[in-house]
């Protein structure tokens, strides 16, 4: 299979959370939320290497969970740049030599479920790269920004939300950031400079517990879910 490296990002502030301190540091049970994230991927046999990229005032906290909480896979915590898609590319800088495929993944996406992460990995060393996601539940509106009238009303069933990991051959996705840099495009996501380049990205279904934590609302469905759907997978 060749090397796998996992980046995970965890730069963010989280300004939609609404407290003082960073959403991936808040506590989910007992720990902060980055650390179930890290210890998931900690605990996957095919992961290698574990990048984190983290605000440059949380590095030495970061280090000390990596001491605290035995994360022998991360091998190096950075501080992030000035936006997600720059944290990515100085991750991709950081991992081992001969590291051939990489997963992206959000470090307040403590659910993911591993058979998941294999699928979407797999699919990813089929073509060159794929990403979680899952269908639309809801009616989507394409509206206008200024007078907030809809415009039009895009059909569901080609509609997916897209979540993390998201997998790669190593080399497309350094060509991808490299190729974003030189043009100045931020995209919102790895997957979107990817497609830039021409690139088929594969979607793998996921599945709605995979819930990226970002409002306040968001923490007691993650208790939940902790303790009532991924509890078993994490003894």
């Amino acid at each position: 299979m060749g090397k796998l490296g996992v980046i995970i990002v965890a730069a963010g502030k989280g300004s939609r959370m609404g407290t003082a301190e960073s959403k991936q540091y808040l506590q989910l049970g007992k720990k902060p939320i980055l650390v179930h994230t890290l210890q998931l991927f900690q605990n996957i046999h095919e992961v290698d290497e574990i990048i984190l990229v983290v605000g440059a005032d949380d590095v030495a906290r970061c280090n000390g969970y990596v001491t605290s909480y035995a994360l022998t896979k991360v091998t190096c915590v950075l501080a992030g740049g000035a936006e997600r898609q720059d944290s990515v590319g100085q991750g991709l800088h950081a991992l081992q030599e001969g590291t051939q495929w990489v997963l992206v993944h959000d470090g307040v996406r403590p659910f993911v479920k591993k058979e998941h992460m294999f699928e979407c990995l797999k699919k990813a060393q089929e073509i060159g790269a794929a990403v979680l996601a899952v269908p639309v539940k809801d009616t989507i509106k394409v509206v206008d920004a200024a007078d907030k009238r809809i415009q039009s009303t895009p059909d569901r069933r080609s509609l997916w939300a897209i979540q993390t990991p998201q997998a790669f051959r190593l080399s497309l996705l350094q060509e991808a950031h490299e190729k974003a840099q030189q043009d100045q495009f931020m995209g919102t996501d790895d997957a979107s400079l990817v497609e830039r380049l021409g690139a088929a990205v594969h979607v793998v279904e996921g599945d709605y517990y995979n819930i990226k934590i970002t409002t306040p609302e968001d923490l007691p469905w993650a208790e939940w879910i902790l303790h009532n759907v991924r509890g078993e997978e994490r003894t």
